[in-house]
């Protein structure tokens, strides 16, 4: 067998996914267990975030899986992104097996205070 044909085999998850919207920008936590820096990919899109990810749980030579229920996979998940998202400060940081994304707001709709002057 292939890589390439490895590849296509492999089972497509959707992560699990929490989306928080705060003044600064929306806060995007993604569960990503086994999966390494090098096998995410970020692609940014016009109105969307498409992420994905694979982990392989593959056994050794000298190894069969007898029960598998976390092995190999490829995560998928696409975000859409509202046009108050500053898309040139999109930040993503994965530790632990999570996905952090920082999708700040451009800065015209990010909630201020206006002083009012004495008359």
């Amino acid at each position: 067998m292939n890589a390439d044909t490895n590849e296509k085999s492999l089972p497509v998850l959707r992560p699990a996914t929490d989306i928080l919207e705060r003044a600064d920008g929306y806060w995007v936590y993604m569960d990503m267990p086994g999966v390494n820096r090098e096998d995410l990919v970020l692609d940014l899109r016009e109105t969307e975030l498409a992420v994905s990810g694979k982990t392989r749980g593959l056994p050794s030579e000298n190894e069969r899986f007898l029960e598998v229920q976390f092995g190999s996979g490829e995560f998928r998940q696409t975000i859409a992104l509202p046009d108050i998202v500053d898309r040139g400060g999109i930040k993503a940081t994965l530790k632990n097996g999570v996905l952090e994304l920082f999708m700040p707001k451009v800065a015209r709709v990010q909630p201020r205070r206006i002083d009012i002057q004495a008359g």
